[in-house]
C-alpha cells in the first residue's frame, strides 16, 4: 500500500515515524515551508521534514496547494492513500488522487469538535472523556465518512500539553489499526450525524484573557485547556496549541504586567466570597470565587521566564500588587 503522507508539526512527526518503524510504505511526505525561527532567525525546516530526511524520505514543500505542477507530481506517485496528519484543508482536486482515498486524524469525536482547536475546547468546556478519530475526506471540512475511533478520559486536571501527547500516541495506533483494516477488506465506514455537534472553532486572542467574574471551575478549565505543560518539568513548545491564558498585575508604581497562568487546581473554599485573594505570602496563592479556591501553581510574568508560585512570592510582595 503506497501512501502519501501530509503534515507539518511535532504531533504529525511522531506519527510518521511510528508507521516508518511499522513499515507502512511512505512513498512520498508533503509538509509546510521552512520557516524562519529563534533569535537568529534561521530558516529551519518542518518536524515532518526532519523527520522525512532522517528517513530518506521525498519532500515536497508546495507553495500553493493549487499549483498544477504540484497537483501533477502528486497524481505521478499513484498513490493508494493520502493521509493527513495536522495539515492545511487539502483541495478536492488533491484528495480524489489516490486509489483508495484521503485520510485524516482528527483530534476528537467526531461528529463533535470539528474545527481547529478540538483539543482546547473540549478541556475549556469541562468535557469528561474525548477521543481520536481517523475519516475519508471530502469537501466539507472534517465532515466525511468515520473509518475508526478511540474514547479517551480526561482527568479533572489534564492539561493541554498532556492531552496532546496522549492522543498523539493513541492517534498513530489508530491510523495502524485503520489501514490494517483497509487491507484486509474489513473497513466499516459511518456516515458523520450532523444534528446538535458540538464546534472547536480557532482560539481568538481575546478568549484568552482570565475574566475574575467566571466560576472558578470555568477559569481553571480555561488555565488547562491552554496549558502547554506536558509534566512537571516539561512543556509543549508549540505556542498555537498551547497559548496559556493570562491576566493582568498592577504594580504600586501603577506599571500594569502580562502574567500568564499555566497551571492550576481547585477545591472547596472553606468560607465564600464574589473575590478574595488568599496568600501565606511563602507556598501558595488562591483565589476565592463563590465557594471555590483556585490554587495558582505555575506562571509567567511578562518577559520572564516560567516559575511556580513559591517562586513568584519571593520575588514579589502581593500587598503592593493588585489582581486585575
Amino acid at each position: 500500500m503506497k501512501i502519501v503522507f501530509f503534515g507539518t508539526p511535532a504531533f504529525a512527526a511522531y506519527n510518521l515515524q511510528y508507521l516508518i518503524d511499522q513499515n507502512y510504505q511512505i512513498d512520498t511526505v508533503v509538509t509546510g515551508l521552512d520557516k524562519l525561527r529563534g533569535r537568529g532567525k534561521k530558516k529551519l525546516p518542518t518536524e515532518v521534514k526532519k523527520t522525512a530526511i532522517d528517513n530518506n524520505i521525498p519532500v515536497l514543500q508546495p507553495q500553493n496547494l493549487k499549483d498544477t505542477s504540484f497537483i501533477c507530481k502528486l497524481n505521478e506517485l499513484k498513490a493508494d492513500i493520502f493521509l493527513v496528519v495536522a495539515f492545511k484543508y487539502l483541495p478536492e482536486k488533491i484528495w480524489r488522487l489516490p486509489k483508495i482515498g484521503s485520510i485524516n486524524l482528527h483530534t476528537s469525536l467526531l461528529p463533535n469538535y470539528r474545527g481547529a482547536a478540538p483539543i482546547n475546547r473540549v478541556l475549556i468546556n469541562g468535557e469528561k472523556n474525548t477521543g481520536i478519530t481517523t475519516f475519508y475526506l471530502n469537501k466539507y471540512i472534517d465532515q466525511g465518512n468515520i473509518l475508526k475511533q478511540k474514547k479517551i478520559d480526561i482527568s479533572e486536571n489534564m492539561t493541554a500539553g498532556q492531552l496532546h501527547e496522549k492522543l498523539k500516541k493513541e492517534g498513530a495506533i489508530l491510523i495502524k489499526d485503520t489501514f490494517n483494516d483497509i487491507i484486509s477488506n474489513s473497513i466499516i465506514e459511518k456516515k458523520q450525524n450532523s444534528s446538535k455537534t458540538l464546534m472547536a472553532p480557532k482560539l481568538t486572542k481575546e478568549m484568552l484573557r482570565i475574566d475574575w467574574k467566571q466560576s472558578a471551575l470555568d477559569i481553571h478549565n480555561l488555565v488547562r485547556g491552554l496549558s502547554p505543560y506536558i509534566s512537571e518539568n516539561k512543556i509543549l513548545k508549540d505556542v498555537s496549541i498551547c497559548p496559556s491564558a493570562w491576566f493582568m498585575i498592577k504594580e504600586k508604581n501603577g506599571v500594569e504586567k502580562r502574567v500568564k497562568l499555566q497551571l492550576t487546581t481547585i477545591k472547596k473554599s472553606q468560607k465564600k466570597y464574589n473575590f478574595k485573594v488568599e496568600t501565606d505570602n511563602k507556598t501558595y496563592l488562591n483565589i476565592i470565587i463563590s465557594e471555590m479556591a483556585i490554587s495558582l501553581l505555575q506562571l509567567q510574568v511578562e518577559g520572564k521566564k516560567s516559575i511556580s508560585i513559591h517562586q513568584f512570592l519571593n520575588g514579589y510582595d502581593l500587598k503592593n500588587l493588585e489582581i486585575l
